[in-house]
């Protein structure tokens, strides 16, 4: 808890709180995945959001005089884990 979690985007504001569905929760004494994990959720907040690394991508066909350019880069949500119950 009170870790920074970046997921993808995530339709919200700044303060917004987030409600996840956990796929595996690890305890100190019990590991909970699939059925057993469901009963689990984690509450958290957004705090803020941020940018990945810029990707350059680039097509060519040869003898077609045929070339593309392009670049993509993904946005991020960065969730505050404020509890998480079982």
């Amino acid at each position: 808890m009170g870790q920074s979690v970046r997921l993808e985007l995530l339709g919200g504001l700044v303060g917004d709180p987030v409600d996840l569905a956990p796929v595996l929760v690890v305890d100190e004494e019990t590991v909970l995945s699939g059925q057993g994990a469901a009963a689990a959720s984690v509450k958290g907040e957004i705090v803020g959001f941020s940018k990945g690394p810029k990707i350059q991508g680039f097509k060519y066909r040869s003898k077609s005089n045929n070339r593309r350019r392009y670049g993509h880069r993904q946005k991020y949500a960065v969730v505050k884990v404020l509890e998480i119950s079982k």
